[in-house]
């Protein structure tokens, strides 16, 4: 995807003896072949190191894909002509290490030195990527907030449903007992009901027998007032009888005696005519001589 810029420049007059030549030989040869491990170490083992050697050196630990090593010895090429390029191949090493911001920024830099195709191809892929990524990261995001948002309504419908079945034992306990308190109090009720008509059945009773003993007293006395009339009137039977028994009794008068009386009476000039009483509740018929 990313093009990597190699540039090796060997100039021998640069370096102070043949086997720092042999070595940059050897260090060629390696990249050439693709082992990029010996070449990387090839250009470390060198005594001095200049922009060119920085940047060939860069450019094998790129290919080894040891990106931040890379990326450090790109940082120290600092010749106007390699300046670029190493900036180029620098934002191929952040965007190959996932670092989009580093990577848009090293080619951003590289063009405002010289324009080149790929670094703006590179760079345009970047922004795009980085576009997508955002869109991408935010719909991760809001996928990520959704299902926490479905979690956390998970749980409070979860614990709603638990407090709707606490509130609905704590309801059914209250009920419960509020059930068994109408009973207990109903059955309290009912036992103060049959107290008081157990009561009112005694009181009834009692004044009934009040009642009843008026009566009986009033029944004694008019038997006791029936009692002394009928004893007065027996008291006054037996004085009446005692007081006749008391008087003294008359004898019946002979004919003879009539006659001697009548005689007596003619004597002494007194006319009597005697009348015979009758019995008791009769009528007495009396005559007169004149």
């Amino acid at each position: 995807m990313f093009k990597i810029v190699c540039s090796l420049f060997f100039a021998t007059t640069l370096f102070g003896g043949l086997l720092d030549f042999q070595t940059l030989d050897t260090a060629k040869s390696a990249y050439s072949e693709g082992d990029y491990e010996k070449s990387a170490a090839s250009y470390k083992s060198l005594e001095r190191k200049n922009d060119d050697v920085h940047y060939d050196l860069g450019n094998a630990l790129y290919k080894d894909k040891k990106y931040d090593k890379a990326i450090a010895e790109f940082k120290q090429v600092s010749k106007p002509e390699l300046k670029a390029k190493a900036l180029y191949n620098m934002g191929n090493s952040y965007a190959q290490s996932k670092k989009i911001d580093e990577a848009i920024a090293s080619y951003e830099e590289a063009l405002r030195l010289g324009d080149d195709e790929d670094t703006r191809f590179n760079l345009e892929l970047l922004k795009k990527q980085k576009k997508q990524q955002k869109k991408q990261d935010k719909q991760n995001k809001d996928k990520k907030d959704q299902k926490k948002d479905q979690k956390d309504q998970d749980k409070k419908d979860q614990e709603k449903k638990q407090n709707s079945k606490d509130q609905q034992k704590k309801d059914q306990k209250k009920n419960d007992q509020q059930s068994k308190n109408d009973q207990k109090n109903k059955k309290e009720q009912q036992k103060g009901d049959d107290q008081k008509e157990k009561k009112d059945q005694q009181k009834d009773e009692g004044q009934k027998s009040e009642e009843e003993k008026k009566q009986e007293a009033k029944e004694k006395e008019r038997q006791a007032q029936a009692k002394k009339v009928k004893e007065k009137e027996e008291q006054k039977k037996k004085d009446k009888a005692e007081a006749a028994q008391g008087e003294p009794k008359e004898l019946p008068i002979s004919d003879m005696q009539e006659r001697k009386y009548e005689k007596m009476l003619d004597k002494r000039g007194i006319k009597t005519l005697m009348v015979p009483l009758k019995s008791k509740g009769g009528h007495d018929d009396e005559q007169t001589a004149w």
